[in-house]
């Protein structure tokens, strides 16, 4: 069953929740023999995702299950696409390793949260899967010494529709995923939503609200105040739609955290953070990076945002994500065109550490 939206746009799942399903039939049918009809995933937004195995093959010391993945009412280039599991019995105390299949791409290039040679099978799904080994392993008697292949049919051709090819992933699509959930790209409906949450904000009197770009960078602010779950605004990309409504409805104190690489596009003028509608400035953020012992060329060709980070020592790390925060804060300053209303800026890195910030909130 797919969740839905209070607005009727349904939700969906990512190929990450897919993969982890057929990865639990593949696995339980290793063990058992048999293929259950429908496998249901924890996601690790708290949603369960009870998905139908579309696909079974069995053999000896190995099994496939396939899954078709549902985007809901999102417009996603793997919509329909069948994500296969392929699971293998591995050598003893191996653990699970992970395999690139047909369709699945490899990582070719530096500055990705996976390394070069590795499939495109990122943390998050990563984890689900290794999770759905162990709770199989511990209740019906296996090791857990598995290897997974994870591989899509035409997978290849639909990553020529996605950004895989310029970020250096060939092959095939990526494993994706850190909530489990794909949300309906509606720019409208989520702008909707932002808007509710500081009418809901202001209607209790609340004097700060944090507008965070994913999960991770509002878990780090969460963790800065003690304020309630309505102080929190799903901004997501849209932080000039955020912007735009606190113009004239105006909370006194307000936090944006988010990661380096919206951030940086924030700082550089865009107000839309979404990949397909704003990108990063490689030559400009390398003339800022470059007084900070950067090497120019380096950033300016850099195939991502977190490339750069990882090319920098520790020192210098912060001291870019603390200049991309003081320009970020400007920029949000001059777009709300008020001074009555106090705006700082959280840098978060991928693993929820501080990188950088500007502007200081007095509670």
């Amino acid at each position: 069953m797919t969740p839905t939206l209070s607005s009727n746009l349904r939700f969906g799942w990512t190929t990450g929740t897919c993969a982890s399903a057929a990865v639990n039939a593949s696995y339980m049918a290793l063990l058992t023999g048999e293929f259950p009809d429908r496998v249901t995933i924890v996601t690790p937004s708290g949603k369960n995702a009870d998905l139908e195995i579309a696909k079974t093959s069995l053999g000896a010391g190995w099994a496939c299950a396939g899954v078709v993945k549902d985007a809901g009412d999102d417009p996603d280039v793997t919509h329909g696409a069948m994500i296969c599991a392929t699971v293998r019995l591995g050598a003893p105390d191996s653990g699970v390793v992970f395999r690139q299949g047909a369709g699945v791409g490899v990582i070719t290039k530096p500055g990705l949260p996976i390394d070069v040679g590795e499939p495109a099978i990122n943390p998050v799904p990563r984890q689900m899967m290794c999770a759905v080994i162990d709770d199989l392993a511990t209740s019906l008697g296996g090791t857990g010494d598995v290897e997974i292949e994870i591989s899509v049919p035409d997978g290849d051709k639909i990553a020529l529709k996605t950004w895989n090819p310029r970020l250096g992933i060939e092959g095939g699509i990526s494993i994706l995923g850190t909530t489990g959930v794909v949300r309906p790209f509606s720019c409208s409906a989520w702008i909707a939503s932002i808007h509710r949450g500081i009418d809901v904000a202001r209607a209790n009197a609340l004097p700060h609200v944090i507008g965070s770009t994913g999960a991770t960078s509002e878990g780090f602010a969460k963790k800065c105040y003690d304020l309630p779950d309505i102080a929190l605004l799903d901004m997501g990309d849209f932080v000039g739609g955020m912007l735009k409504y606190m113009r004239k409805n105006p909370v006194p104190r307000l936090t944006i955290a988010g990661g380096f690489g919206k951030l940086v596009k924030m700082a550089q003028g865009a107000v839309d953070l979404h990949s397909a509608r704003s990108q990063v400035d490689f030559e400009k953020l390398a003339l800022l990076a470059e007084p900070l012992g950067f090497r120019h060329d380096a950033v300016a060709h850099a195939n991502s945002v977190l490339e750069i980070v990882q090319m920098a020592d520790l020192e210098q790390r912060h001291a870019l994500a603390t200049l991309i925060a003081e320009q970020a804060l400007d920029a949000a300053m001059a777009y709300l065109k008020r001074d009555d209303i106090a705006i700082e800026i959280f840098v978060v890195s991928r693993d929820g550490a501080l990188l950088g910030r500007a502007g200081r909130l007095e509670l």
